[in-house]
């Protein structure tokens, strides 16, 4: 945790900084906006900002989205400050903390920033194969690429890979490739000298020199753009980075690790990934599996939840009652552990007794859960999947799937990506037996359609 206090803080400096060390975190002190804005370009970056808020927050706020610079604040000042405190969560601040400051709370805001709550929960057998291949691969530097659905928690397992490696105490840098638009990924990755492109008001340092020595993640890499990839290659295979404007190449020092959630495979195949960039990057990979593929893991991270957000809301820890954990162990979580954690906190709110019932484990329309309607495709789907099941006698397998698949794309109307989500299967994995039903002759069903295509057609 990055800590860049600005100001004097009404003469409580020292105790604000001696409280944030002792939490863990690494200070730097700015005299002001500008000497703040100097440390943010030079390099040392942050991961908040703690302002006085007798500066002037709205103007530092529209300073640091000219440059695209993106750090939350918290502003700071003597407790009768009520009017500088509301002026500063509107010019942007996130929060608002009295002076002299609260240990307690001072800690609980870095703590939320830092997110140091996202641990890495597990009880599987099929997540513990890749917490042990994780830990196995840690202490090395060799690239590694995360993939899993999202929510699955690819970020926080990147997080335990950089905890258990020899650049633990070096810096973890995050980029969101899908979050920054194309034409200033490059900037953010590789940093610019002033005057490189309108608004380079002064030189500003890249996430590849602000993780040297440490971690850089490339949070859904797939997303970059291709003629970005072949830079990052240059950087990968070189150690060395080229600032946009730049004359001369910058040595760096970092271990990549890469996310994505799509089938980079397949990225390749579609030209929209460079394979050598994947082999550089997919040293080592760990697929995390869907939640709904890791079940004892759904109980475990419920009662993490569930004590999380008891303790956030000042609300008693209460056990999850029978009928409320069997729906969601069979829930299918598309969302994984992003959506179970929201429900958890919703079920937590909701519920009354002394133990969080079925009605409370409800949707974010309020719906309860084992009672979200199902879409007319679905129930189509259901009924067909009985409908083949009656008839399982003397047929083999094969027959069964072919069955199956046909009756769930006609009453999908030919949606094959809805189709292959109710089946559970993968789209090319559906698309591929459909190929082979039409090779054999079979009629298929047309892509919004009802009608059916026989195969001549």
């Amino acid at each position: 945790m990055r800590l860049l206090i600005v100001g004097t803080l009404k003469g409580q400096l020292t105790a604000a900084t001696k409280i944030a060390m002792d939490n863990g975190a690494t200070v730097t002190h700015a005299e002001d906006i500008e000497q703040a804005l100097k440390v943010l370009r030079g390099g040392k970056g942050a991961d908040l900002l703690l302002v006085d808020v007798t500066l002037d927050i709205r103007d530092m706020v529209m300073r640091l989205e000219a440059e695209h610079i993106h750090v939350p604040i918290v502003a700071c000042g003597i407790t009768n400050d009520a009017r500088a405190a509301v002026a500063a969560i509107h010019a942007g601040a996130k929060e608002y903390i009295p002076l002299p400051p609260d240990p307690e709370l001072i800690a609980a805001v870095l703590a939320a920033v830092a997110n140091d709550s996202r641990d890495l929960i597990w009880r599987d057998e099929a997540m513990g194969k890749v917490i042990k291949l994780a830990q196995q691969i840690a202490g090395s530097d060799a690239s590694v690429m995360i993939t899993g659905e999202s929510g699955t928690g690819k970020e926080v397992l990147a997080r335990f890979v950089h905890n258990r490696s020899n650049r633990a105490k070096r810096p973890f840098i995050s980029v969101n490739c899908a979050a920054i638009p194309e034409h200033l990924l490059e900037s953010e990755l590789f940093g610019h000298e002033k005057g490189a492109f309108t608004g380079a008001v002064a030189r500003r340092i890249g996430k590849f020199e602000e993780a040297n020595g440490g971690t850089l993640l490339l949070d859904e890499i797939s997303e970059m753009d291709v003629r970005l990839q072949t830079k990052l290659l240059r950087a990968i295979q070189e150690r060395v980075i080229d600032r946009v404007g730049g004359t001369r190449p910058v040595p760096v020092d970092i271990r990549i690790i890469a996310t994505s959630n799509r089938n980079l495979a397949e990225a390749v195949r579609e030209g929209t990934f460079r394979e050598d960039l994947l082999f550089r990057l997919n040293v080592v990979n760990l697929k995390i599996p869907a939640l709904r593929d890791r079940p004892a893991d759904i109980h475990e991270l419920t009662q993490h939840f569930a004590r999380k957000y008891a303790d956030a809301n000042g609300l008693p820890v209460r056990p999850l009652s029978m009928e409320a954990r069997r729906v969601l162990t069979t829930n299918r979580w598309p969302g994984n552990v992003r959506e179970l954690e929201n429900t958890i906190h919703r079920a937590v709110l909701m519920a009354d007794g002394d133990e969080i019932g079925v009605d409370a484990i409800i949707t974010p329309d309020g719906e309860r859960l084992d009672h979200a309607k199902t879409t007319a495709a679905v129930a189509h789907a259901t009924l067909a999947a009985e409908q083949v099941t009656r008839a399982l006698v003397g047929r083999t397998v094969a027959d069964v799937e072919r069955d199956l698949i046909l009756e769930t794309l006609k009453h999908c109307l030919g949606n094959r990506t809805h189709a292959a989500n109710i089946l559970g299967i993968s789209i090319r994995t559906l698309r591929n037996k459909l190929n082979e039903y039409a090779d054999g002759g079979l009629p298929i069903t047309p892509a919004g359609a009802g009608e059916l295509r026989s195969p001549a057609a």
